[in-house]
């Protein structure tokens, strides 16, 4: 009984600390820089939820990085106009190339939403536009959606450096870090989905 209890003990801990050098490392891949992306591909996908990550992508298909740019998960009332202000930008001459997808409600659903337009629009490569933090998880669900299609991440970094910005950095890595264990384990698609996937149209629209 006692050597099961020993064996037991030694297997948590085992777990324990498999699990604590996972966070480390997770922690790590989100500070680090990212490889350079490519001059030019085929598609921007921006994935909505955090400062910075629709002003950069905006930034990048004005700057010719991409033919197209899909922004995925971004609310019903946010228009153009509204991203325009947010960014900075007369987003008038880029209108035609900008899709709004507002089917996605999780990760998951970005990459229903961006299979679905680079299905669409013949995308074979595609610079993946999220937080830091988010990008693990993000890739994840991209790469499972869109085999084939080449990925290139440019993690959008906090603003907040220093000491007092990281208690509240650690907890959302931290509660980013389980999130992604729990995609990697594919429990996650035992778990309802927050996207009906008769809501996603056939074609999604594009911004005007």
């Amino acid at each position: 009984m006692r050597s099961k209890r020993r064996l037991l003990k030694r297997l948590a801990l085992a777990i324990g600390v498999l699990v604590a050098g996972g966070f480390l490392w997770f922690v790590y891949t989100t500070t680090i820089p990212a490889d350079p992306v490519p001059e030019h591909v085929d598609g921007i996908v921006a994935l909505t939820g955090g400062p910075g990550r629709v002003e950069s992508a905006l930034h990048l298909l004005a700057d010719g990085r991409a033919d197209r740019l899909l922004i995925t998960g971004i609310g019903g009332g946010t228009d153009l106009a509204v991203l325009g202000r947010m960014a900075g930008m007369d987003l008038a001459p880029l209108a035609a190339r900008i899709t709004l997808g507002r089917y996605a409600a999780s990760t998951h659903g970005n990459g229903v939403e961006t299979a679905a337009w680079v299905r669409e629009n013949a995308i074979a490569s595609l610079i993946v536009v999220t937080a830091s933090y988010h990008m693990p998880r993000a890739l994840l669900e991209l790469h499972a959606a869109l085999p084939g299609v080449k990925l290139f991440p440019m993690p959008v970094q906090p603003a907040e450096r220093g000491f007092a910005a990281q208690a509240p950095r650690l907890k959302l890595e931290a509660e980013e870090y389980a999130k992604y264990l729990f995609t990697l384990s594919g429990l996650s698609n035992w778990l309802p989905r927050r996207e009906a996937s008769e809501r996603l149209p056939l074609r999604l629209g594009t911004a005007g």
